[in-house]
Parts: structure tokens; C-alpha cells; sequence
């Protein structure tokens, strides 16, 4: 049996809708007569740079190391890979010998680009 539009079960919907809304505005309205008043005038103290009260010593833009990259996207590659280790190895009965050979081909793939970075000298880190 096929349930007919009514317009009452919409209800809580309309009212929870309403109450965020009314939250939001009423917040907005409130932070804007309780909050404080930005001055409209700049001073030179006003406008320096802040760094945790440290005087600030040389040029902030130095030169990092590619390796520093390199590691960094080399990590997020090879985590993000183990993480389909996850569903197969909980469905491992589902998928009978035909996920095994699967996944031992994908472990493969993995081992292989491993090897290939390490054989690049890519985590080789005093270069």
C-alpha cells in the first residue's frame, strides 16, 4: 500500500528549520549590539606583524629540502594503498581464491613501487 502525501508529517522538519534559523539570527543580531566596536584609525604599532612576542630574525622564506616532499608524499601514497588491506582482509572467506590472488597481485604492485622508490634512493635521506 502506497502512503499518501501529508502535509502534518513535515511538521517537525518545518519547526526544527525554523528553530535553527531563528538561532542563527538571533545570534548574528545579538554578537552585533553586544560585541565591541572596531576603531577606524591604524597606527604603526597597530599594524606590525605579530609572532608570539618573537622578533622576528632574517627571511621567513627559506628553502626546504625536495626530500622533505618527497617523504611526505611517499607516506600518503603507501598509507592510503594499506588501507584497502582493511575490506579484504574482513570479506577474505567471501572472496574465495580469486580475492587472494587478487590482492596477492595488488601486494605485488605494492612491494614493486617500494622497491623501485627504494632502488631511486628516494628515502635515502643524507643525499
Amino acid at each position: 500500500m502506497e502512503k499518501s502525501f501529508v502535509p502534518s508529517d513535515y511538521f517537525p522538519l518545518l519547526v526544527q528549520s525554523t528553530v535553527a534559523l531563528g538561532f542563527v539570527v538571533v545570534t548574528m543580531i545579538a554578537s552585533h549590539y553586544i560585541g565591541g566596536k572596531r576603531k577606524k584609525f591604524h597606527t604603526l604599532r597597530k599594524d606590525q606583524n605579530f609572532e608570539c612576542g618573537i622578533e622576528v630574525k632574517g627571511n621567513a622564506r627559506f628553502p626546504f629540502s625536495v626530500k622533505y616532499f618527497l617523504i611526505a608524499i611517499l607516506f600518503v601514497l603507501f598509507d592510503v594503498e594499506i588501507i584497502f588491506f582493511y575490506p579484504w582482509a574482513i570479506n577474505f572467506k567471501d572472496f574465495g581464491w580469486e580475492g587472494f590472488w587478487e590482492m596477492l597481485l595488488f601486494l605485488g604492485f605494492l612491494l614493486f613501487g617500494f622497491w623501485y622508490i627504494i632502488k631511486k634512493g628516494a628515502l635515502n635521506w643524507e643525499d
